[in-house]
């Protein structure tokens, strides 16, 4: 199989999306600033990703050597990547869950 490029697509999932956004939402009732810079960070380590995408070590929830976590202020950011589409998928996003991933790649 062959070694993945730094010209990778980048998708992220609706759970994703909606995990995020309702983490934002919360910390907006109480800091609307800090809110927002929360999501730019979080987006901005996401958009770095397709550079390196083995910078980060391989999941402890899955066995696949492809399953990524990316940790930022004590939260998982869990990607998949994908050589054969020559992409990355970002699925995942949570914090103190026992066993809070599935892969649902919508």
């Amino acid at each position: 199989m062959k070694k993945p490029s730094g010209n990778m697509k980048l998708r992220i999932t609706r759970t994703f999306s909606s995990r995020l956004n309702s983490q934002i939402d919360f910390i907006a009732r109480d800091k609307p600033e800090a809110a927002r810079k929360f999501k730019t960070e979080v987006l901005k380590l996401i958009r770095e990703i397709p550079s390196m995408p083995y910078k980060n070590w391989k999941s402890i929830f899955f066995e696949d050597q492809e399953i990524r976590e990316e940790i930022y202020k004590g939260y998982l950011i869990l990607y998949k990547i994908d050589k054969h589409e020559e992409g990355i998928v970002v699925f995942g996003f949570t914090k103190f869950e026992e066993n809070p991933f599935n892969i649902d790649q919508d």
